[in-house]
């Protein structure tokens, strides 16, 4: 792992022409899932997948009406970018339900916050072994680019799977540092929108949070990158929530990375977040 002492040192006044970054820029810390990965919606058919049986089970047992969980409107809020525990317990208590949250070890089977969550991981594990990982091709174009530049580099994931992925995705040599949910567990390092996983990781590069720019597609870690006190927050918008992106804090929103690549706006436009959605719609 490469601190960003050794990237980056004299490209003030040269990075943002080429990247889409404010001048003064020394590392870029990306979400994983959505942003680098189209694991995102592999993430999204396990929570669902685990919540409907769950659901459905439960519903037969007392009764009552069988209401699915529905991916557009309950992954965003309750789930989407937050450690697998928080999601289990947010989504839950959108439904007004609360279980006990369980012993560390609890198996799939088990009707507790820690069970569900293992189900939800092994589900995810399963799909990315049978499908694999998809890489947007404009993430890879944008991580090709951060290197020729030389900034430093982190991907920022509340995925436990973080390390199989970026493997799995040929990612791995662009990335300097990873902070994921087992980094995170380990450090006792709160999850998104706490802001610590990402100040963690500027950390790790060496560089001050207002030489760091967030990358995120979820509204947790847009919150996360805002809480922080990062230089430059840019949503990924892949799935039309651009206004609500900004709503969270992001400074601009583009629907791919290579969007910034393509950019050729003064930097007054850039910090006033008109590239992208604002100039397609």
């Amino acid at each position: 792992m490469t601190p960003a002492g050794a990237r980056g040192q004299n490209l003030v006044g040269t990075v943002r022409p080429m990247l889409g970054l404010p001048d003064g820029t020394r590392a870029c810390l990306f979400d994983l899932d959505g942003v680098l990965t189209d694991t995102a919606s592999v993430h999204a058919a396990a929570w669902k997948q685990m919540f409907d049986d769950y659901l459905r089970t439960r519903a037969e047992r007392e009764g009552t009406a069988f209401v699915p969980f529905d991916a557009a409107a309950d992954y965003g809020p309750y789930v989407d970018g937050k450690p697998r525990l928080d999601g289990t317990r947010s989504f839950l208590a959108s439904r007004g339900i609360v279980l006990p949250e369980g012993a560390p070890d609890d198996g799939p089977d088990a009707e507790t916050v820690v069970g569900l969550s293992t189900r939800k991981n092994d589900l995810v594990q399963e799909k990315i072994v049978s499908v694999g990982v998809e890489v947007y091709p404009g993430s890879v174009r944008y991580l090709q680019a951060v290197r020729a530049a030389g900034l430093a580099t982190a991907v920022v994931s509340s995925s436990a799977n973080a390390a199989q992925v970026l493997e799995v995705a040929g990612l791995t040599p662009f990335i300097d540092q990873r902070m994921d949910g087992v980094t995170a567990k380990q450090r006792g390092l709160p999850g998104k929108p706490a802001p610590d996983t990402f100040l963690a990781a500027a950390a790790d590069l060496g560089v001050e949070k207002e030489e760091a720019v967030v990358f995120e597609d979820a509204l947790a870690g847009v919150q996360s990158g805002r809480a922080g006190g990062f230089g430059f927050v840019i949503g990924v918008d892949r799935l039309g929530h651009a206004d609500a992106l900004r709503a969270a804090g992001a400074d601009v929103v583009v629907t791919d990375l290579a969007d910034l690549l393509d950019a050729d706006l003064p930097a007054a436009d850039l910090l006033d977040g008109d590239l992208l959605d604002g100039d397609r719609r």
